[in-house]
């Protein structure tokens, strides 16, 4: 029977990226600025979404919640990334490490769920038009955020236990740019095939289930789109469908190749490039693919903020 964790390492050093010094304020340069266009981007929808009536629907309600669970989930990582980056001491203390780790699954178990429930409501804008306001209610809205939510906090709590169990004796060098479970897991002093099992049964869970969903959802969709007899309208209803898909693809993807595999063929230089993709890359282009590039997002930020007329 596992011994309880008694481990001798009250500290990690994240190692981070393996770049010389001379492209070390190149890379802090560059993730600084796409940091601050994150928290520009995904506050300036968030903000729109609360003061404009007219964005006060279903699908922008949800679009606001991604919004918060990106700009938690960049904030979890990044502003540490940066410190370690401008200074020589790159440690994490072993609770810290703990922390970090279960507040970045929960909310990116959270924002996995979010893209399915998401999937729902354009299912019923599209396939129910007439009955779309009263079938996605408020409440109903509510209803399944909250329940992403409780996915997000048990599923997280799981992983995190089962990770942290583990005797931790040394070395303490994470070869990674913040505390992620896959990384975490290879400096355990014990046998992790138990946890490999463990991550495999929960990724099926908070990312293959979604993605299944998502995915009988939009032939759903398809199907009733190829029925519409105007190409303007299967046009409009295609372009609302690649800017979901395009989103779900970039998170939910890279994020289950890093989840899925087992920890012996896992590789550290593509689980860094991997973790970028569902952590950073995919919540700097969220606000463009979904509102930036949105007429009604348009005519909100002229509404609020009283810069020029309402584009036509």
């Amino acid at each position: 029977m596992q011994e309880p964790n008694q481990s001798s390492v009250t500290e990690f050093i994240l190692l981070g990226f393996s770049l010389g010094p001379r492209n070390t304020p190149l890379l802090f340069a560059g993730f600084l600025v796409i940091y601050l266009l994150i928290i520009l981007s995904n506050g300036f929808i968030i903000i729109l979404v609360c003061l404009d009536s007219h964005l006060h629907t279903p699908m922008y309600f949800f679009i606001g919640i991604l919004s918060m669970l990106d700009l938690g989930y960049t904030t979890t990582t990044v502003p540490q990334m940066l410190a370690h980056l401008a200074s020589q001491k790159k440690t994490i203390s072993f609770a810290s490490c703990v922390a970090q780790m279960y507040i970045f699954l929960v909310l990116g178990i959270t924002e996995s769920w979010l893209f399915a429930i998401m999937s729902i409501d354009r299912y019923v804008a599209i396939c129910h038009p007439l009955r779309y306001k009263v079938i996605m209610s408020p409440l109903l809205c509510g209803v399944m955020v909250i329940f992403c939510g409780l996915w997000g906090v048990t599923s997280a709590l799981i992983y995190t236990v089962f990770a942290m169990r583990l005797p931790y004796c040394g070395p303490n060098k994470i070869n990674h740019f913040f505390c992620e479970v896959p990384a975490v897991l290879k400096l355990a002093c014990a046998d992790t095939s138990v946890n490999d099992r463990v991550d495999f049964i929960l990724g099926f869970c908070v990312i293959l289930i979604p993605l299944s969903l998502i995915f009988v959802i939009y032939v759903n969709i398809f199907i009733a789109i190829m029925k519409i007899c105007s190409a303007q309208g299967q046009l409009k209803a295609f372009s609302t469908c690649a800017s979901h898909i395009t989103v779900v693809t970039m998170f939910c993807v890279p994020a289950m190749v890093m989840y899925m595999k087992p920890g012996s063929k896992a590789s550290p230089e593509e689980d860094k490039k991997l973790a970028l993709f569902y952590n950073v890359i995919s919540a700097f282009v969220n606000p463009i693919i979904y509102s930036l590039r949105n007429k009604d997002v348009k005519r909100a930020f002229v509404k609020v903020t009283g810069w020029g007329r309402d584009p036509e």
